[in-house]
């Protein structure tokens, strides 16, 4: 009998060395190419077609290695990386609400550690990550947030995440959208040291990639707090789940609760297939090509010809600067509901320019727009919180006001050398506000479109959305600061459209089929890899009790997760052997 089960024994090392040996090769194979492509095609598929683990403690290893090998797969990459925290404090109707909020814009770096450069601080501030603690630290009694905090859980542990340093333990299976998951209890061991992951990790069922992560990081010392987080990561290339969103909350938001601390924080990340970073390319030249017309009756440019091209090439060259730096999104179907709206505001007014009209996204979420010669750019944050499309018409009629009255901003960008920059200092480099004379004569105009158009019955939402804008502006500094363009409020009072606020009924919180702006992620969705953004698709819910209407606000992510699938292809269903391998831990 002994000799049977040492047989035995002998027979399952052999084959968990021979499932070791594959899943290493695999994970070198697909580490040593950083970009989508064939060849990683080529890798996703042999991964699916290996021979699935039968056992709880295969799948944990293979977990680990693939979590290796996204490792790799990043460790070329710079996401830009923005993170939006509100300090909440008690409303005794409305329970937590912004007390005051934070903006953090920055690329990342994952070549050997997790770092990351800011685009809205003092670079000189800046330390290395070896420095920093988790989320913040506690000085002089004051709670300082540290933006690297918020973007750290794209990893459960970067260096190392093995059975050396953690405890796993199957929970049960789970559906996360169309993805079927094994999920885990993760505790580090008690020899791990300090900032291990602990919390619970969604494991997809064919190459046992980590799709969530949630929990936080294990004893913190005297002055440093660890942040929850609930990470979540979406198959956006073949054979990677790359991190997306990043939700954190801390407090009690029970009545009576007292918080010493309390916020909820929004990070996302985009831009994966942005270049990376370095010296060779810090400096981006921006090329036109000039356009040929052989038609003999156009020899030369009349000079007003002539200034309307020199105002397209400034406004060609920003708009790809932008796009290239990650902070404008491709052209795509987004940008077609808004020219919709735009091209019902210049029909119904008989509006006929000599060129145009485009609409752009901007990918970041303070709420701003602006307009660059015949392009108005909406950022993704504004469109996210319009409560309908008599509002998003409000946003348009501004910027389509400018460029009717000829407030053209952006032509000195038409000299290539402006574009000669890095990324990091985009903000720096650019810039579209008008003076306050122009801001107001955009408005009247905007308001007279409005009357003429389609929407003319539709402005009373769009006051209402000023009220709310107003009622909040002291509480949402950060998200009201336009960085490109001109903000919507002033000193304290929103000065935007304020005209329209008049003719809008009382600002009603507890009026529950009154919804004067939304919670921030409720209409636009932003592709992690290429940027692309889309139009939220999700299911009405019924609104109970004011507490649900959340104008402006922070909430957590909860996407739909499906494997990649391009256009055509067919996705293959996971097997039962591939799903359901024996739990034995």
């Amino acid at each position: 009998m002994q000799s049977v089960l040492s047989t035995r024994y002998w027979m399952i090392l052999a084959l968990l060395a021979m499932g070791t040996m594959a899943i290493a090769q695999e994970s070198t194979t697909a580490a040593a190419q950083p970009a989508a492509s064939a060849t990683q095609a080529a890798e996703s598929q042999s991964q699916t077609t290996m021979a699935p683990p039968t056992t709880m403690d295969q799948v944990v290893d293979r977990v680990i290695l693939r979590e290796k090998d996204l490792i790799k797969f990043l460790s070329a990459r710079t996401p830009i990386v923005e993170t939006y925290l509100q300090n909440l404090t008690q409303d005794a109707q409305l329970g937590p609400i912004p007390q005051d909020d934070r903006y953090f814009l920055g690329r990342m770096d994952l070549s050997d550690s997790i770092d990351r450069n800011d685009y809205l601080t003092d670079k000189g501030k800046d330390e290395g990550m070896e420095k920093r603690l988790m989320g913040g630290i506690f000085k002089k009694f004051k709670f300082q947030y540290q933006p690297l905090g918020f973007s750290w859980m794209v990893f459960a542990d970067r260096s190392d995440f093995d059975r050396q340093h953690y405890d796993f333990h199957y929970a049960r299976r789970e559906f996360l959208g169309d993805v079927r998951c094994l999920v885990f209890d993760v505790m580090p061991k008690k020899t791990a040291g300090r900032g291990r992951f602990v919390g619970r990790i969604w494991v997809e069922d064919q190459d046992y990639t980590i799709v969530r992560l949630n929990g936080t990081y294990s004893h913190p010392s005297r002055n440093s707090y660890y942040f929850h987080m609930d990470s979540w990561r979406l198959n956006l290339v073949p054979g990677y789940w790359v991190p997306a969103y990043i939700y954190s909350e801390e407090g009690d938001f029970t009545a009576g609760a007292k918080n010493k601390i309390a916020f909820k924080a929004q990070t996302r990340l985009w831009g994966y297939n942005l270049r990376k970073g370095s010296q060779n390319d810090e400096l981006t030249a921006i090329h036109v090509d000039a356009a040929k017309d052989s038609a003999p009756t156009a020899q030369d440019a009349s000079p007003l010809a002539a200034e309307r091209e020199w105002q397209q090439q400034a406004e060609d060259n920003v708009l790809e600067r932008l796009e290239r730096a990650g902070l404008l999104a491709p052209e795509g179907d987004v940008d077609k509901i808004l020219q919709t709206v735009v091209n019902n505001i210049e029909i119904t007014n008989n509006i006929d320019l000599p060129r145009p009209v485009r609409t752009r996204v901007l990918t970041t979420s303070p709420l701003e727009t602006f307009s660059v010669g015949n392009t108005i750019v909406v950022s993704r944050g504004l469109i996210d919180v319009l409560p309908d499309e008599g509002s998003l018409a409000m946003v348009l009629s501004h910027e389509l006001a400018h460029i009717v009255l000829g407030h053209n901003l952006g032509s000195k960008y038409a000299f290539n050398d402006r574009m000669l920059f890095s990324d990091d200092v985009t903000y720096q480099n650019l810039g579209f506000k008008h003076i306050p004379e122009e801001e107001a004569a955009a408005d009247r105009k905007a308001i007279e479109m409005l009357k003429a158009s389609p929407y003319a019955q539709k402005l009373e939402s769009a006051g209402l959305f000023i009220k709310a804008l107003q009622a909040r502006n002291a509480q949402l500094g950060a998200l009201l600061q336009a960085h490109l363009g001109n903000n919507f409020a002033e000193n304290g009072t929103v000065t935007r459209m304020a005209a329209l606020a008049s003719s809008a009924p009382p600002l009603d919180w507890n009026k529950l089929d009154q919804i004067a702006a939304l919670p921030l992620g409720g209409r636009v969705k932003l592709n992690a890899w290429d940027d692309k953004v889309e139009m939220v698709k999700t299911q009405p819910v019924s609104i109970t009790s004011a507490r649900d209407k959340m104008p402006f606000e922070v909430t957590p992510f909860y996407p739909r997760l499906s494997r990649y699938n391009p256009a055509g292809a067919t996705m293959a269903p996971a097997t039962t052997a591939n799903a359901n391998p024996a739990p034995n831990n």
